[in-house]
């Protein structure tokens, strides 16, 4: 099992600022700071950005694909909406993703602005 995951920044504050608008909505929240790290969850940090003061800007395709849970299609639809409030590229509009396998498989992706590639799914039964 994953205890929690780690992605670069090129800056903490904004990136700390973007996620969280985007993880707000999604029902998580900012639980810690330290000088060059941040983490978000709902009762203990599972998703932190790192400070990489030196890190290149990435290409729109590169960096890490994080995908978080939500509870319905309506949040799924706030974490995108959020997201492109807050700066990010759609890298996928809300919507079923039948080539994701059965399932009922509705996501949203979105690129951060350090290039990140941030999904957001909920599986929708009889669909």
């Amino acid at each position: 099992m994953i205890d929690h995951v780690s992605i670069a920044v090129r800056d903490l504050d904004a990136a700390t600022r973007f996620y969280e608008a985007v993880l707000g909505a999604l029902g998580l929240s900012k639980l810690e700071a330290r000088p060059a790290t941040v983490g978000f969850g709902k009762t203990y940090p599972e998703f932190w950005i790192n400070l990489r003061a030196g890190m290149m800007p990435l290409a729109p395709t590169s960096g890490a694909h994080v995908c978080f849970r939500a509870r319905s299609t309506e949040l799924v639809d706030a974490f995108h909406a959020a997201a492109l409030a807050a700066g990010a590229l759609s890298d996928g509009a809300p919507g079923l993703r039948p080539h994701d396998g059965e399932g009922g498989y509705y996501a949203a992706f979105i690129l951060d602005p350090d290039g990140n590639r941030v999904e957001a799914v909920t599986f929708v039964s009889g669909k």
